[in-house]
């Protein structure tokens, strides 16, 4: 247990989410990302606000296009854990939190933990990244810290994650075929589309989606900042 996570707080409308995360196993974990071996820790923040003119919205940011790994990608704030962020679970909901500032400037104390998923796995760094389920009680102005990790900061509606048409497949030549999402000019694949498209179905927000529409990573890559629902 952690003594950092909150769930009792969650407002009405997360209130479903984090019940079923919270009846989550490491058995459970989706698209073949059960970590193996002692690879480093890490956090992500799944970072809820409902206070958006377009309704309740979950904060991306854009990768910078220079970065060592993932460069440009769509991502969750957050980033691995450090010695002064503790050990165990509220080390980990500590780290993300504590990443989640330095990246997007939110403070932590605005932030509610709820509850976390077990981790998972990204095979290409190792890192055994745990997701944390959070709402921004507070939120405030944020944006991008450091321009040399971030690119870009978004608070994406949750209607455009679940709206249909922004909704696909994605896969490469070298074999990788996983859910995609099209939305404020960011392509979100991979890990970050993995563990979204795993949220939505959790708290039963999915809607229907065409499952056959499958697309070349390469051409959706290369157009993303194009618009959205690129066909």
């Amino acid at each position: 247990m952690s003594r950092l996570l909150r769930p009792a707080e969650a407002p009405d409308w997360l209130a479903g989410l984090v019940a079923a995360c919270g009846r989550v196993s490491p058995s459970d974990v989706p698209f073949r990302r059960q970590p193996t071996g002692n690879g480093r820790q890490a956090a992500v923040v799944l970072l809820f606000s409902d206070d958006g003119a377009d309704g309740p919205d979950l904060v991306l940011t854009e990768r910078a296009a220079d970065m060592r790994s993932h460069a440009g990608q769509a991502a969750f704030p957050g980033g691995g854990l450090e010695s002064d962020d503790g050990d165990g679970l509220d080390g980990l909901v500590a780290a993300g939190l504590r990443e989640t500032e330095e990246e997007i400037g939110a403070d932590p104390a605005g932030i509610v933990p709820l509850v976390t998923l077990p981790p998972l796995t990204i095979p290409v760094s190792g890192f055994a990244v745990t997701p944390v389920v959070a709402h921004w009680a507070v939120p405030e102005p944020i944006g991008v810290v450091d321009p040399a990790e971030t690119a870009a900061v978004e608070r994406v509606p949750l209607a455009e994650l679940t709206d249909p048409a922004r909704r696909f497949t994605v896969t490469s030549p070298g074999g990788y075929q996983g859910p995609a999402f099209a939305v404020r000019g960011l392509l979100v694949w991979g890990f970050t589309a993995g563990v979204l498209s795993w949220v939505l179905d959790l708290a039963g927000w999915t809607v229907p989606w065409d499952g056959t529409d499958v697309r070349d990573l390469g051409e959706a890559w290369a157009r993303r900042h194009e618009g959205e629902a690129i066909r």
